[in-house]
């Protein structure tokens, strides 16, 4: 089995299940806590299942679920009860089960006995590890693994894997009678009393056992995530809106972005990067980490900073068809499990997507824009410069791609599933394939650079950078424009053909600003139109396409993601009005999902279904559905610093009765006010202007930042 071919989405998890995460690690179980084996349930960390089964049992039975009581993204307290004791017609022993996920697992059990006699009980815990990597999970192709062994000793048991180097330790205290595959307990709860036990499960990897982030050694808020957990709510900016949907989706992107940051532990001092979402994607990603830090540069730009600093040091250096590696392109994604050849960088990478590379540069422009030192960009600019050294080398004239071998994913852009690309007709599109955002992307990208040269007094480099930018900008609107149909081309085939299907894919070209201005109109007209938008976002494919399904991953879903840019394409543009029907039909959707938009969720129309209808196996929480709701505020402020210049503008549409307290800018903390006379920006460092009004377009002069 090849770990990158998309082989479809794995099976649904169900909403019987609860999905625990932080950082690389996550935890799927049933919601009295169980994890129960023969499906995608388990303890997962560095791409691995530490556990497969993981039941408690009270004198045989099964906990009755009650309540989940969620707190932190990586902790929830599991209420139950048994069955009544002898005599009894009620249950009389309240079960909690209060878990923690963090490298590895830590879990107390506590059993309260709420009547009057003492109850004499045997506990016992089912455990359980088939040490499967995350990709056989996820395709439903578990390979079972026959030296895979379990001894029991004083403290607990031992699993491992000899062929694998991979296992798990189950520790208890107090000490358990163990024997292999299960923990028994034979207790006495004390009538009102409670009976306690703490367990934790530590990783093994590379046959190297280090403490679940929780230990039970340590007190609770000392673990390093509950202190970085708090230091992220310390120094988020603080949201104070009348606005109850923005406050909600908010206060939600907050909490999920804080929970998927990933941290080196080798680096403690750098700057943390992001996780695409759960359960699936609990690594680094190029595209979607790159995007996601993107989007939440109001809250944060060290995961922007940390992003590109972790992908530098992951660049490209050699030519290797097998994981599509090429000098100076930025990888697709980074996997710790057993499926695919090693990394020197402690990890393996797959460097099979056409958009990470572009998206690089552009990060770092922005992140310049915002204020980020000189000394940090001129560290990453060589990595700037071999990224757009492969784009050039690879653009002819635009920037296609195809897979090296057949382990590759056969399409390479966000719109990444076998059947993604399609023509209107509902033909799959053929490689190689030149996407319609991609060239958005690496227009966006020369004109950054171009800026850098600026900033640096380099006239020639300027010149050079911003006459390529020039050229592809023409070039894409000559070929990709589809006169007839009044869009873009979802891109060009490898016969050079225009994929003529409508698609949400041109709404990215509005936010790279490579659509020329009088084709703007009937863009924002065909991404409004009633076979594009919902009522709760725009549709990845129009309802009149061939290929059309409101129900599949690319053909017809609504990702969250799409529509912030989309919607920052926009206004970008002038379409003000148009942005804000995306922007409230996606909150009006993260209301319906408990505040938390999923990675997508179906395209049925609105006006047919009150609620927007779940996809059955989106990630959630998920990286840049996350940073959505942060996005669209950036968006509805028409908030754009250019801090090497000087400047900030700001002005406001769609929102009054906003403060933003600790936003950070150029190394300070500003607040923006928004009321009914305006807004304001205070603590604006020296040196900076406020302009109240729409900053023009990058494209319109290069040169020109009034």
């Amino acid at each position: 089995m090849n770990a990158w071919t998309f082989e479809g989405q794995p099976g649904p998890l169900g909403d019987t299940t609860v999905t625990l995460v932080e950082g690389g690690s996550f935890c799927v179980c049933a919601r009295n806590g169980d994890i129960r084996p023969g499906g995608a349930q388990g303890v997962y960390h560095a791409d691995t299942r530490l556990l497969s089964r993981w039941e408690l049992r009270v004198d045989e039975t099964a906990v009755e679920p009650l309540r989940v009581l969620p707190a932190e993204p990586y902790h929830a307290t599991f209420l139950g009860r048994t069955g009544p004791r002898p005599g009894r017609a009620e249950s009389s022993l309240l079960v909690i089960r209060d878990r923690y996920v963090g490298g590895g697992l830590r879990e107390d059990v506590t059993l309260r006995n709420l009547a009057d006699e003492p109850a004499g009980c045997v506990v016992d815990i089912h455990v359980a590890s088939d040490v499967a990597d995350l990709f056989e999970v996820k395709a439903g192709r578990v390979r079972h693994v026959a030296d895979v062994e379990m001894t029991a000793d004083r403290s607990g048991l031992l699993i491992i894997s000899t062929c694998r180097s991979r296992g798990t330790r189950v520790v208890a205290e107090p000490s358990p009678f163990a024997v292999p595959g299960m923990l028994i307990f034979r207790v006495v709860v004390p009538a009102r009393g409670e009976w306690t036990v703490s367990l934790q499960v530590n990783p093994i990897l590379e046959g190297e056992e280090s403490p679940a982030w929780f230990s039970t050694r340590c007190p609770l808020e000392n673990a390093e995530p509950a202190r970085r957990r708090a230091d992220w709510e310390r120094l988020s900016p603080v949201v104070v809106t009348s606005d109850r949907l923005l406050s909600k989706a908010l206060e939600r992107s907050k909490e999920d972005l804080g929970a998927l940051r990933l941290f080196e532990s080798d680096r403690p001092d750098e700057p943390p990067t992001i996780a695409a979402g759960a359960p699936w994607f609990m690594t680094l990603f190029g595209r979607d980490s790159l995007l996601t830090s993107w989007m939440a540069l109001q809250m944060d730009q060290c995961l922007a900073l940390g992003t590109l600093r972790r992908l530098a040091r992951l660049q490209g250096t050699v030519d290797d068809p097998l994981t599509e590696e090429e000098p100076g392109k930025i990888l697709h994604e980074l996997r710790f499990g057993t499926q695919v050849g090693a990394s020197p960088q402690a990890g393996r990478a797959y460097y099979g997507s056409v958009d990470s590379t572009p998206l690089f540069v552009m990060v770092l422009g922005e992140l310049r824009r915002w204020g980020m030192h000189r000394e940090a960009v001129e560290e990453l600019m060589p990595h700037a410069d071999a990224a757009l050294d492969w784009i050039n080398r690879c653009a002819d004239p635009f920037l296609s791609y195809r897979r090296k071998t057949d382990h590759g994913l056969v399409n390479q852009g966000w719109k990444d599933s076998f059947d993604g690309i399609n023509f209107a007709d509902g033909t799959l599109a053929r490689p190689p394939i030149a996407l319609a955002e991609v060239q958005g992307y690496v227009y966006a990208a020369y004109i950054a650079r171009a800026h850098f040269a600026h900033e640096v007094g380099d006239t020639a480099l300027e010149e050079q950078w911003a006459a390529r930018a020039s050229r592809i900008r023409d070039a894409f609107n000559e070929r990709f424009w589809l006169p007839d149909r009044g869009y873009y081309a979802v891109g060009l085939d490898g016969a050079g053909r225009a994929i003529d299907s409508l698609a949400s894919n041109m709404g990215h070209c509005l936010w790279a600003g490579i659509v020329d201005e009088d084709r703007a109109a009937q863009v924002a007209e065909r991404l409004l139109s009633p076979e594009m938008f919902t009522g709760y976002g725009v549709r990845t494919l129009a309802s009149t396409m061939g290929a059309y399904n409101p129900m599949s991953y690319h053909n017809g879903s609504v990702w969250p993601h799409d529509n912030a840019l989309i919607a920052s394409g926009l206004m970008r543009y002038g379409f003000t009005r148009d942005a804000q029907r995306i922007a409230y039909g996606l909150l009006d959707a993260a209301e319906a999902f408990g505040w938390r938009l999923p990675e997508l969720f179906c395209g049925f129309d609105r006006a047919e279904f009150t609620w927007p209808v779940p996809y059955p196996t989106s990630c959630s929480p998920q990286a840049w559905a996350a940073a959505s709701p942060i996005q669209l505020v950036r968006s509805l402020l028409r908030f754009e610093p250019w801090v090497p210049y000087g400047r900030v503008w700001l002005d406001p549409v769609g929102l009054e009765g906003l403060r933003i307290q600790g936003l950070p800018l150029a190394g300070a903390r500003v607040t923006i006010d928004v009321g009914a006379s305006g807004a304001t920006i205070s603590g604006l460092p020296d040196g900076i202007t406020l302009i109240n009004a729409p900053r023009r377009p990058l494209t319109a002069a290069l040169r020109q930042v009034h």
